[in-house]
């Protein structure tokens, strides 16, 4: 057994999971896994930069994830950054402030590269579950890009497009700093054209078409999942590998776009953090659902985070 610890740096949140793993059986057991929404990507799409607020709200995450990791005693660390400190003019300021904060330094990763650690977190389970046919298409819904990947044991094809519920939040959504409340037909239409867009693009690589399971990924398909159950507050053991219809997902996009902000917010699993950008991301998903004509989606809480750690144990 190997104890590792992965941390996950988004565009809207940052994560760390601590946990032992077995190579032998291929079981990776959590010791500590959990999310803090940060916006490090916070008007990189307009400005080019990380914003110095943004900055310090993820550099204070990180002080508290390092506390966490020497606690459970972690041998191995790796520390992976996506689409935010891609972007930005001055990602080095962010990899220093890792770098001494938490002892490594950031890997500012390509897409392609988060759609592998995606995929393997994503899927390492379910080869045996018959019910799942292959191949998968495994989506990842971030908040600056969304990875597609399709494969059966391994990745046959992946790309990574410029669409997730920040992006798509800023870019249609905030006017003069605030976000529209809700949103008019005209602005929707518009975000809807930019996710088609990139669902063009993305099918210019990855075959989207072939798979016959879908597998969604991230907080804007995990709170779809605990909207469509109605739980009473986020429950990880109740949406991981639940399945939710099409026709459902389309009610509570609908809902979402549709609904003021204070009626979002008083959603019991809905986490304060994702409250103006979840109608982007349901959106977001709703759009490949129905690109692919899938019948429904099988959310994992099992992601990139999960690839990461068996990355290095």
């Amino acid at each position: 057994m190997t104890r590792v610890a992965a941390v996950d740096c988004g565009t809207n949140s940052i994560r760390l999971l601590v946990a032992e793993a077995d190579p032998r059986t291929g079981e990776l057991t959590d010791l500590d896994r959990r999310m803090m929404v940060v916006r490090l990507g916070q008007g990189v799409d307009r400005t080019g930069r990380l914003a110095p607020e943004a900055l310090e709200r993820t550099f204070a995450a990180c002080r508290e994830y390092a506390a966490i990791i020497k606690e459970h005693g972690a041998e191995r660390l790796r520390f992976v950054a996506t689409s935010a400190s891609r972007d930005a003019e001055n990602r080095d300021e962010f990899v220093r402030g890792v770098l001494d904060i938490l002892g490594v330094e950031p890997e500012v990763i390509t897409g392609d590269q988060e759609a592998e650690f995606s995929f393997t977190g994503a899927t390492k389970e379910l080869a045996g579950d018959d019910r799942l046919p292959r191949p998968y298409l495994v989506v990842d819904i971030g908040g600056g890009s969304t990875e597609f990947v399709v494969g059966d044991d391994h990745v046959r094809a992946a790309r990574s497009v410029d669409v997730g519920c920040v992006r798509m939040t800023e870019r249609h959504l905030v006017r003069d700093g605030v976000v529209s409340d809700p949103p008019s037909e005209e602005r929707i239409a518009a975000m809807r054209a930019d996710i088609e867009a990139a669902l063009d693009l993305a099918e210019q690589t990855v075959p989207l078409r072939e798979a016959r399971t879908l597998v969604g990924l991230a907080g804007s398909v995990t709170t779809v999942s605990a909207i469509a159950q109605g739980l009473p507050g986020y429950d990880s053991q109740a949406i991981h590998h639940s399945r939710v219809s099409y026709d459902r997902v389309r009610e509570i996009t609908e809902w979402l776009l549709r609904s003021t902000h204070a009626e979002r917010a008083a959603v019991p699993s809905m986490h304060p953090g994702r409250v103006d950008v979840i109608g982007a991301g349901a959106l977001v998903l709703l759009a490949i659902m129905e690109r692919i004509g899938a019948r429904e989606v099988v959310v994992s809480e099992h992601d990139i985070l999960d690839g990461i750690a068996w990355s290095v144990a």
